[in-house]
């Protein structure tokens, strides 16, 4: 029978740094108030960069560490909220721009989510036994459906990418999931693309992300802890040999309480909000990224992580992985 297994990981992101006191100096706010409430202390933003562009560098670094050549991957899924366009798809141009011809593509929309949806719906492809290998890539430019004049949004987010190139395995390493979503809630944290028809009688969508702070931290607390504990609960391994918990980097705040409320030690959940603020689907692939080349994870087979994102929609989902 044929499983999947990630095999490299890789990540990317704008060189351009903005602080909390780059923005205290454009509204009202100040590193204490932002890096006490959040944990995050500066971003990544994009001056050029697209989505795409991102996901494409992430590509063509997890290419060059495999050694393998493009043409020889047999698809490409990108997670992200915020694409280039919606047609072609952000995945159709990291196709182009890598030169994989012989991939099929699509992007997917699952915010916080998307990469560990993402990256769950590929495990299966491969498992069919009729492909080898693809890249799942979490990429956002979140600077772009931010309103910067907002400032219980604007200090939140970031632009990033990270992904990880899947291949055929004879060795089980996807153990244990869990994925949900709830849309009677979607609105405590949306986006829209704004666009609007002549004939409509429907009023603009609200162009700029928004987001209800508190409902959504209530949701990760209750919900989302919940469905970490019953996948842990369901799972082969037992909690105490996880080596690591991966959560989406939203809050600091969010990841203390989600210890103590799945009941693991601190320590066992990284974080790096602080560096780029929550890059929604890019978070848990950057974070698996800089945790492989800390060397906390060795992809040699030999640890158990858990990866878990949560976010609008609303949607979240767990995967317990051997890698």
């Amino acid at each position: 029978m044929t499983f999947a297994k990630i095999s490299q990981v890789a990540h990317y992101s704008p060189s351009q740094v903005i602080s909390n006191q780059d923005l205290s100096e454009r509204m009202d706010t100040s590193d204490e108030w932002i890096a006490s409430r959040t944990g995050i202390r500066k971003r990544h933003i994009s001056k050029s960069e697209s989505t795409s562009d991102l996901a494409a560098e992430v590509a063509r670094r997890l290419l060059k560490k495999s050694g393998l050549h493009a043409d020889q991957l047999d698809f490409i899924f990108v997670a992200t909220i915020s694409p280039d366009s919606m047609m072609p798809s952000t995945a159709a141009r990291v196709q182009a721009k890598i030169g994989a011809s012989k991939a099929f593509v699509f992007d997917l929309t699952a915010a916080c989510s998307g990469f560990v949806f993402a990256l769950a719906t590929a495990e299966k492809y491969i498992r069919s036994g009729q492909y080898k290998r693809g890249i799942v890539i979490g990429s956002e430019t979140l600077s772009k459906v931010i309103d910067w004049e907002d400032r219980t949004t604007a200090v939140l987010f970031g632009d990033g990418a990270g992904g990880v190139l899947l291949e055929a395995s004879e060795q089980q390493t996807f153990l244990a999931e869990s994925l949900f979503s709830d849309g009677s809630r979607g609105e405590v944290l949306q986006s829209s693309v704004g666009l609007s028809s002549p004939y409509s009688d429907k009023e603009e969508d609200k162009k700029y992300l928004s987001m209800d702070g508190r409902a959504v931290f209530d949701f990760a607390i209750r919900d989302v802890a919940k469905s970490i504990k019953n996948t842990l609960a369901d799972a082969p391994v037992p909690v105490e040999e996880i080596d690591f918990f991966l959560l989406h980097q939203a809050n600091d705040r969010i990841l203390d309480k989600m210890a103590k409320k799945i009941g693991v030690d601190r320590e066992k959940l990284p974080a790096n909000m602080m560096e780029y603020g929550n890059t929604s689907a890019a978070s848990i692939p950057i974070l698996l990224s800089e945790c492989v080349d800390q060397e906390l994870i060795k992809l040699d087979g030999s640890q158990t992580i858990l990866l878990s994102g949560f976010g609008g929609g609303l949607t979240w989902g767990s995967l317990l992985v051997t890698i």
